[in-house]
């Protein structure tokens, strides 16, 4: 029984890291690649788009939402939970992701977290994103990981 639990936050855990993979990729390749139609607004500084709640890119919290969906479908069908640890990790990736990037650097609900190093690197990172308006620039396509220059930067700055 030890074990099995042992197991169930080894893949949890694992899942969750692995996301942050998994969210580079999609955002470098997916989304500033075949998917931009559907992220090009999450770029645009356009009256329409910055005026928006909603965005078309909130189509990839749908996109990613289904493997998860799916582990938790399979995983109570056939009762495996290291599929449902799995679904776990992506659920909680994805609930992570929404909090930092869409309330913490987007605003979408007004939270303000100052005084943070990891923070406000972190945000100062995904500021640089945000300065390339086309799909073939950019840089910092992470959430939870980011050049060490920009932590090096806020810790000048503390």
């Amino acid at each position: 029984m030890i074990m099995e639990i042992i197991w169930f936050i080894l893949v949890l855990l694992a899942s969750y890291f692995f996301m942050e993979f998994v969210a580079w990729f999609a955002h470098k390749y997916v989304m500033h690649g075949f998917g931009w139609f559907l992220h090009a607004d999450h770029h645009s500084r356009e009256p329409e788009h910055v005026d928006s709640f909603f965005e078309k890119n909130d189509s990839f919290f749908v996109i990613f939402a289904v493997p998860a969906m799916l582990g938790y479908i399979f995983g109570s069908i056939y009762a495996l939970p290291l599929i449902i640890a799995a679904a776990i990790g992506i659920t909680l990736y994805g609930a992570t992701y929404f909090m930092i990037h869409d309330v913490l650097f987007h605003q979408r609900i007004k939270i303000r977290m100052r005084g943070n190093v990891y923070f406000r690197a972190l945000r100062r990172a995904h500021g640089m994103h945000h300065v390339h308006f086309t799909r073939h620039e950019g840089e910092c396509f992470g959430l939870l990981v980011f050049p060490m220059k920009y932590l090096r930067m806020e810790l000048k700055k503390s």
